[in-house]
Order: C-alpha cells, then structure tokens, then sequence
C-alpha cells in the first residue's frame, strides 16, 4: 500500500510538471481571435498556452481601503506578466489566474464575446451563469444597478471581503446575457490573492471567472492543473503556487427572504449567521429546496454534476465513534479514532477485487496515531509520481488531513482527486468528514463529485 505525504511542497510538483512556454509575446492565434467578432468567439483556435510564474508576495496592499485600492509591486517582471495579461484580457481573451479558491479562468465581464470563450474552453453548459470578480467597491458600484450596494450586504462585506465569498446583486445592463444565463441577478465576488487583485486592477474591468478546468473536472487549484485541462485551448496561465483554500467560494443570495447560501465555500454558514442581517440565514438543500432555481441556476454549482474525475468516486459518510479527534485536532495516544469508513473502505475494495478491479485510491481523513504524516511521508517527497507500470502496489493512499481540521481538508481535496487520477486508479474512496464550519463546503463538493455513497454497513451496490 503505497502512501503520499499531504505536507509535499506546491512547488515542488509545479517545477517537475510544467515547463513555461519559449515565448513570451500574445500568440498570433490570441490576436486574431481579439477582435471582438462572434464568429472569432467561436472558430476552433489552437494556442501556444504561455505560463508565467509571479510570486505572490511581490503584491502588497498596504490600505484596507476597499474603495479603490492601488497595489504595490516591488517586482518589474511581476508587473511585466500583469501587463501582459492584461492586454489579452483587454483584446477580449482569457487568462488563468489564481484566486485564493481556485484558480479561475478569466475573461472581461462587460463583452459578451470574450464570455462565450469561456464557455467554449471550459465545454461549458450555456445556462450555468459566471461569477464576476471585482477589484474594488468603486468598480462594483459602476457595474450595479443605479450604481447601489444593498444595504443589506454592508455587514458582510466589511466582514469578509476581500476573501472567498460571493453575493447576488441587482443585474444592470452592462452586464451581458452570457455571464447572468438571462437572470436578473449577478454573482460578484471580491478576491483576495493579490495576483487576482492586481490582474482586475491592471484590466481595469471586472472579470468573470469560473474554475480553470475542463467543465464537470475536479476544479484546480495548481497551474499544473489548469494546463492539464486547457493547455492550447487558452493563450495564458499565470502561476501563482497553490490555492490557499482550495474550494470556490460561498455564494450568499442577501435579496432572498430569509437570505440563503447557496453554495457553501470559503466562509461558513456559522461565520455567516453571527453577521447583523444574516441571522436566519438557511442553507440551499440543508434546510430548503427550490426546484425552479436549481433548473434555472442563479449560481454555479446549483444543478450540474461536478468536480469529478475520470475514476468512480465513492464516498464513505462520516461516522463519528467514541475516541474521536480532540477539539485541538490531536489525537492521544492508543486512542481509537474514526476508523469505520477505513474498515468499510477495506472490505468494498476486497469485493472489488473479486469483480476484477485493480487499483484503487484512498483520500484518507481519519487516521489511528496521533501523527499521520509521520508514517505517510517517505514516498514522492519531491512531487513526483512513478506510471502506473512501475508500481505494484494496489492501493494508493492520499492524506488530506484530519479530519477535525476541515480547512485541511479542503485545500488538499481537489489535489488529492486529481492526484489519484492520474494514477490510473479504477476507484477512489473518500472518507467523509462532519459537516461543521468548512466541512460542509467539502461534503457539498463530495457529494456532487461521488457515483454511490456508502453511509453505513456494506450492502449489495447495482
């Protein structure tokens, strides 16, 4: 059984898997297809896709002005891909870029034709709308309907933003069908990666921006992942490491009464409901449905199948024992932990087996001593992976942290997804976690990404 450090650096397996393209000027192909026209949108074009590497930290804002904030690069190349991305994006292409979600590929939010490339790229469902990101409340207010910010967001957006949570507003005219799917709302959100920030600000134009991936994939959260998915289909990805969260973000329809999440994300219900004006805020699918809005979505993530790989994906449910993680997230010594979806796990593989399957994965959250990755770190330190040819091994496990600690888990989940993907795998387990705080953004994902589910004892699946 072989097992795979969770604590392996981003770095690490973004210098061993991508090699940034020669050149470093717009490929002919973006320019030819920027010229606005609805006929360039959707022509077949094959692009030399150019990675640029920026780090993060040369991106400083200094004021917790929202208003309009000025950031300060201390790099003349960090400036020189922000640029030139910008360009692309001005010229009506798109970009991936990074968010502190997931990375998003990017397009102008105010032309229609550089919206449809999105769709096009991604094989995107022409009624699942776009979320747009902004880089200031300035540049929110010029987008909104009589340029107003409901009052009733004024809370939670000193709260939370910028950070990974997203809100409906009043749709205005500027805003074309493509990215709304003809609602009368619009998804907006301000991010907080500062490559994100400073890209809008560059652009000067807001930016839709879904998930960088092939549609119904697990969403990336490294460039490595989104040249995967979209190498030569888009003229550029900037890589900025690995997502901090590593799930999009909280969608929170404020106009609803009572207001709902409709998507749970970044922020959580309970970080939510402590917010003046939120207090009865409810959960879409937890605590009500709605079969009009799920048919007509207002917001991704509403009615399609998504964020799964090529393997089957099964999802054990959490089962909480006695001896349960500590509230620190420690584990005593000799204590039992909640193994029983591991034990589930081991007897649906050894049936698998039987059908003639295998290989299989293990996205493991529960662990039986107190330092998981002590014992699960002497494979792949470099973030390299071996072919499915030289390995013997059956079963291939993937840490994504305990699970008492759901932010953990969150950031590692689409990796581990994609990881064991690419090692052939015939099936991928998944050991549920309990729904509080961030847990119940990773179980919604889950959820959508599993085939089956077991939730107790085996039993016979069809």
């Amino acid at each position: 059984m072989t097992h795979l450090s969770s604590t392996t650096p981003s770095s690490a397996l973004t210098t061993n898997t991508l090699t940034p393209a020669t050149n470093s000027s717009l490929p002919a192909a973006a320019v030819a297809a920027g010229n606005g026209s609805t006929a360039a949108a959707t022509a077949a074009s094959t692009f030399k896709t150019i990675l640029e590497t920026i780090d993060p930290a040369t991106i400083i804002y200094t004021s917790t002005d929202l208003e309009d904030p000025v950031p300060e690069i201390s790099l003349p190349h960090t400036r020189h891909v922000l640029d030139q991305a910008a360009q692309i994006l001005r010229d009506g292409q798109v970009v991936g870029m990074p968010t502190e979600t997931v990375y998003g590929l990017a397009s102008n939010a105010l032309d229609s034709v550089a919206a449809q490339r999105i769709f096009k790229a991604k094989n995107r469902p022409q009624d699942n709308p776009l979320i747009v990101h902004v880089s200031s409340l300035k540049m929110l207010r010029s987008m909104l309907k009589d340029n107003i910010i409901p009052p009733v967001y004024a809370d939670l957006i000193r709260t939370y933003w910028p950070g990974p949570l997203t809100l409906l507003f009043p749709r205005s005219s500027l805003i074309p069908n493509e990215i709304t799917c003809g609602q009368a709302t619009v998804a907006v959100r301000f991010p907080s990666h500062p490559i994100s920030r400073a890209l809008i600000s560059a652009c000067d134009r807001p930016l839709a921006a879904p998930s960088a991936n092939s549609s119904g994939k697990p969403s990336p959260t490294l460039a490595s992942h989104v040249m995967d998915d979209l190498a030569g289909k888009i003229p550029m990805v900037i890589n900025g490491g690995q997502c901090s969260f590593g799930i999009e973000s909280t969608v929170v329809d404020g106009l609803r009464v009572p207001p709902a999440i409709l998507r749970p994300g970044g922020v959580t219900f309970e970080q939510i409901r402590q917010v003046k004006g939120m207090e009865k805020v409810q959960v879409y699918k937890k605590h009500f449905t709605d079969a009009a809005m799920e048919q007509a979505p207002t917001t991704p993530g509403m009615k399609y199948r998504h964020y799964s790989p090529e393997a089957e994906v099964v999802l054990v449910e959490y089962i909480k024992t006695e001896g349960s993680f500590a509230s620190n997230g420690s584990v005593p010594t000799g204590t039992t932990t909640t193994t029983g979806q591991y034990g589930l796990i081991l007897k649906e593989i050894e049936k698998l087996k039987q059908e003639g399957k295998k290989r299989f994965g293990i996205l493991r959250t529960s662990f039986t001593t107190a330092t998981p990755t002590a014992t699960t770190a002497h494979t792949h330190q470099n973030g390299t992976t071996q072919s499915p040819d030289d390995r013997e091994e059956s079963v291939i496990e993937f840490p994504l942290g305990q699970g008492s600690k759901p932010e953990d888990v969150a950031r590692e989940l689409f990796r581990g997804l994609r990881y064991l993907d690419d090692q052939k795998v015939d099936c991928i387990f998944v050991e549920g976690i309990s729904e509080e705080d961030e847990g119940l953004a990773v179980m919604n994902r889950l959820r959508k990404a599993a085939s089956r589910t077991i939730s107790s004892e085996p039993t016979e699946f069809l």
